[in-house]
This record gives C-alpha cells, sequence and structure tokens, in this order.
C-alpha cells in the first residue's frame, strides 16, 4: 500500500466498497436496471392497446348509434308513406269527388296516420277536464267558466304529442279560472 492510500478496517479502500462487492452490486443492478425496463416496456405496450381498444370502442359505439337513429328514421318513414299516399290520392281526386267522399277520404287518412303514431309510440296529449300542467301545456289564456275546476283544461286548442314519454311539443290550451264575484265587474 503506498503512503496516499488509507485502509479500512475491514479491507475495503477508504470511502469505496471491496472490489468484489462491487462487481456483484454492478451485476445486480444491471439485472434490477434490465426487470424495470422489461416492465415499463410492458405497461408501456399494455397503455397503448387500451388506447386503442377504447378508441374502438368508441367508433363501435358511434357507428351502432348512427344505425340505431337511420334505422329510426327508417322506420318513420315507412309508417308515414301509406298517409302520404292517401293525401295524394285525395288531392288527385279532388276535382273528381263530392265532399261525402273527399270527407271519408280524409278520415281514412287520419286513421293511417293514427296507426302510424300508435306504431312509433307516438302520443296525442288531449287534456280536456285534466288540471293545467305547465310541464305539458302551454296556456294560450284564461277564461271564466262556471262549470269547469279553477286552473283545469277548459279547451284544446291544439293537441300536444309525446314520443316514448317525451314531450314533441305541448297542447296549447285554454284555462278555467274562476268567475268574478258578482258587483265587480265594469259598469
Amino acid at each position: 500500500m503506498s503512503v496516499g492510500e488509507a485502509e479500512r478496517a475491514d479491507g475495503a479502500p477508504e470511502g469505496g466498497i471491496p472490489p468484489d462487492e462491487s462487481a456483484e452490486g454492478a451485476a445486480e443492478l444491471r439485472r434490477a436496471l434490465a426487470e424495470a425496463q422489461q416492465q415499463a416496456a410492458a405497461l408501456r405496450d399494455q397503455y397503448l392497446r387500451s388506447v386503442a381498444e377504447f378508441d374502438n370502442m368508441r367508433k363501435r359505439t358511434q357507428r351502432e348509434v348512427e344505425n340505431a337513429s337511420r334505422s329510426g328514421l327508417e322506420r318513420f318513414a315507412a309508417e308515414i308513406l301509406p298517409v302520404k299516399d292517401s293525401l295524394d290520392l285525395a288531392v288527385d281526386n279532388a276535382g273528381r269527388a263530392d265532399a261525402k267522399a273527399l270527407l271519408e277520404g280524409q278520415e281514412a287518412t287520419l286513421k293511417l296516420l293514427a296507426k302510424a303514431f300508435d306504431k312509433l309510440n307516438i302520443r296525442t296529449l288531449d287534456p280536456v277536464g285534466e288540471p293545467f300542467d305547465p310541464a305539458l301545456h302551454e296556456a294560450v289564456m284564461a277564461q271564466e267558466s262556471k262549470t269547469a275546476e279553477p286552473n283545469s283544461v277548459l279547451q284544446v286548442v291544439q293537441r300536444g304529442y309525446a314520443l316514448n314519454g317525451r314531450l314533441l311539443r305541448p297542447a296549447r290550451v285554454i284555462v278555467a279560472k274562476a268567475p268574478a264575484p258578482a258587483g265587480t265587474g265594469a259598469a
């Protein structure tokens, strides 16, 4: 040992690791590094696969929604076409038909439309006599009534419609109100 080198009691150079332990430690560190790199690569691959799977699922869901929408529109169109045919026939024969035949044709067309609405689960809202419900009805005016319950639907101006329980258009209604007490009117 030279003058500048100090030795510890365990035989290792001062501030260092014994040579045989140093080589083992470096090999162990290399193995740990290799394992960590393999694990990182596996996790990266798993991440990329998950991202790709999510993207494929999103695209598949979008296609399914578009197909369902298209299918619903096709079903709607198929149900409405007989109504259109009936109206075309009525227009074509309007000059040759009498009033009674035209009325019968209109009634038949309305039956076709009602049948189509039933198949499509479109429900008519015709709330005469029911309590006024602002979620389903649109009040166009209030009218005094001695016979109807106040705040009930007195008359339907325009029917409303709901599709599968969701409101398409509110029923436009006249709402009953209590008559003014006698003697309070203008003289």
